[in-house]
């Protein structure tokens, strides 16, 4: 029931917490929400008056740099996720005090007691970016106000504590400028970044925690195709979902993650790279392991439609996925025309079945099918497992077909500063 009730406006704005504290229960405005400045407010219990809870303040930032600095292993040896830099950001929060002093200190463990609420009750969600560095050595970020304002829809959808969005860009920043020189030379390469915010109340449970920690880490990673493109194959399950209606699975969430490990296992035992996720007795589709989905159709007059299936609250609104549809609807009103893409295209967010796929698949009607994330930023499809049979999906010979293409051109070169675009963030010059 409470996880429900998070979903209104104004309990957004609340932080529930014990009746000791004498919490005022006042309605933040929908636009301090929207910029994620949504605040406690408490009563002072000496004057009465009504406080607002500390924010996390860049000012307040204290660096303590590593006595041991590691030395960046060669980028061709790079695992995803397995290197990580010299330093982490780390900032408390408390139901008393609001958010504490940011600091970056050394990479390193990170002090719990076994009773703390994220153990136990998965109170944890976390968002995944990157940092690139051009051939002029100017290192830049991609579209992360989207990422801060992602993490702090999830934090409210978890009773997690809310921030200023802008501040904790600004330390992330600092942290970057920091182990920027981690960031690999090598083409391709960029530095992911990974910030978390889990619910560290020390006592068995389930509330909102009075306790909690953002910490942000960072590892280099190599291009997801090292020696070109792979297109993966897909198992359309019909025996596990991912997300449900009125569930988390809109949010960032750790508690999302895990439970798809099973499905991947028995996917991959089939011969299957990925789940291709579906939904109720219709077979929608959802999202490809991890990823957004994207499926191009022929029209019977000859034009193509690029499809996406609806976000409601069952997918994660990815930034890939947001870019892939501003940049391909610029495409279809001529704003901005992409090499590869069809002249006439409509672009859709809509229900789309695994019967619609297989039908317009048997009819040589679709063009082609790919998922996108950070990770990958676009990964091609070129079959999919459903009901016992195999669809076979086109690939082009480069193993990617001229929408993905297209598409995945103009993104990274936005990332990397070839293409100028607001959507790219200077992080130092």
């Amino acid at each position: 029931m409470y996880a429900r009730r998070l979903l209104s406006k104004p309990l957004l704005a609340r932080r529930l917490v014990p009746q000791t504290t004498r919490v005022a229960r006042l309605n933040v405005s929908r636009a301090a929400l929207v910029r994620g400045y949504a605040q406690d407010v408490v009563r002072d219990p000496m004057t009465g008056e009504l406080t607002s809870l500390p924010d996390i303040d860049p000012a307040r930032l204290h660096v303590i740099r590593t006595s041991k600095p590691k030395v960046p292993p060669p980028a061709k040896t790079l695992v995803f996720g397995h290197t990580f830099t010299d330093h982490m950001l780390v900032i408390p929060w408390s139901q008393t005090t609001g958010w504490q002093a940011p600091q970056i200190r050394p990479y390193g463990p990170l002090s719990l007691e076994p009773s703390v609420t994220v153990l136990h009750y998965a109170q944890t969600l976390f968002e995944g970016m990157k940092a690139y560095r051009d051939e002029n050595g100017k290192v830049t970020l991609f579209r992360p106000d989207m990422n801060m304002k992602r993490m702090n829809k999830s934090a409210a959808r978890i009773a997690l504590p809310t921030f200023d969005a802008d501040a904790l860009l600004d330390c992330i920043k600092t942290l970057i400028r920091l182990d920027a020189h981690w960031i690999p030379q090598e083409v391709g390469h960029s530095l992911y970044i990974r910030p978390t915010l889990i619910g560290t109340q020390r006592a068995i449970g389930v509330n909102p925690p009075n306790e909690a920690l953002l910490f942000v880490i960072c590892s280099p990673v190599g291009p997801y195709y090292p020696t070109g493109f792979k297109p993966v194959s897909l198992m359309a399950t019909t025996e596990y979902i991912r997300a449900a209606p009125g569930g988390t699975g809109g949010y960032k969430l750790g508690a999302n993650y895990a439970p798809g490990v099973v499905p991947q296992k028995e996917a991959a035992k089939l011969g299957y790279s990925q789940n291709l996720w579906l939904l109720g007795p219709e077979h929608y589709l959802t999202e490809v392991g991890t990823m957004n989905l994207f499926v191009a159709l022929k029209k019977d007059d000859g034009s193509a439609e690029l499809v996406t299936p609806p976000l409601d609250d069952v997918i994660l609104p990815g930034v890939t996925r947001d870019s892939v549809l501003a940049l391909a609807r610029d495409h279809a009103s001529g704003k901005n025309p992409i090499k590869g893409l069809p002249k006439s295209l409509t672009v859709s967010e809509r229900p789309i079945t695994m019967k619609e796929v297989k039908e317009k698949a048997q009819s040589g009607k679709v063009i082609e099918v790919f998922g996108t994330g950070t990770a990958a930023i676009i990964c091609p499809v070129e079959r999919i497992g459903y009901l016992g049979e195999d669809i076979t999906i086109p690939t082009g010979e480069a193993g990617i077909g001229d929408i993905a293409k297209g598409l995945l051109g103009e993104i990274v070169g936005r990332q990397m500063g070839t293409i100028p675009s607001d959507w790219s963030v200077v992080v130092s010059e």
